[in-house]
């Protein structure tokens, strides 16, 4: 029964996840990112899907086990700014490639920057494994921030 539980929790945090990485995929980059001024050192339209599928899998593994380890009551801090952070990540997408404002995008994506370290921090304490499963998803939104901000310099 417990296993079953387990499972239960896991599936529910992925598509928890996914559900965020699909709203973010209603704004697709389109023709205004397309025309826009790139750095050389942009990464290339393809490597953005593997990477996010990546990320959001060990996002989720990451809030699963600080669930499973310590419940939501014992955990609603961590889990809730864990929350917070994925809505701000789906926010994102809309305001740079849905209303194509990347100053404010860049402002955003600084605001989930810090809600990913706060995160990071409250995991810490839940279980130290979860924020080696968070780390990647910090430096590659860091990555992000770095580009969201020359993007919007260039443009």
């Amino acid at each position: 029964m417990t296993s079953i539980k387990g499972l239960a929790g896991l599936l529910g945090w992925l598509l928890l996840c996914f559900a965020a990485a699909a709203f973010g995929g209603l704004f697709p980059p389109g023709e205004w990112y397309a025309a826009l001024q790139k750095p050389a050192w942009n990464p290339p339209g393809w490597v953005f899907g593997p990477v996010w599928t990546l990320l959001y899998t060990m996002m989720a593994v990451a809030a699963w086990r600080v669930w499973w380890r310590r419940g939501f009551a014992a955990a609603r801090l961590a889990l809730g700014v864990f929350i917070f952070q994925l809505v701000l990540n789906a926010l994102w997408s809309a305001i740079f490639f849905g209303l194509q404002m990347p100053g404010v995008a860049f402002g955003h994506i600084l605001l989930l920057l810090a809600a990913i370290s706060l995160t990071i921090m409250l995991f810490h304490r839940e279980d130290r494994l979860s924020i080696w499963l968070l780390l990647p998803y910090w430096l590659w939104v860091a990555f992000a921030s770095v580009l969201n901000f020359t993007l919007w310099i260039l443009n």
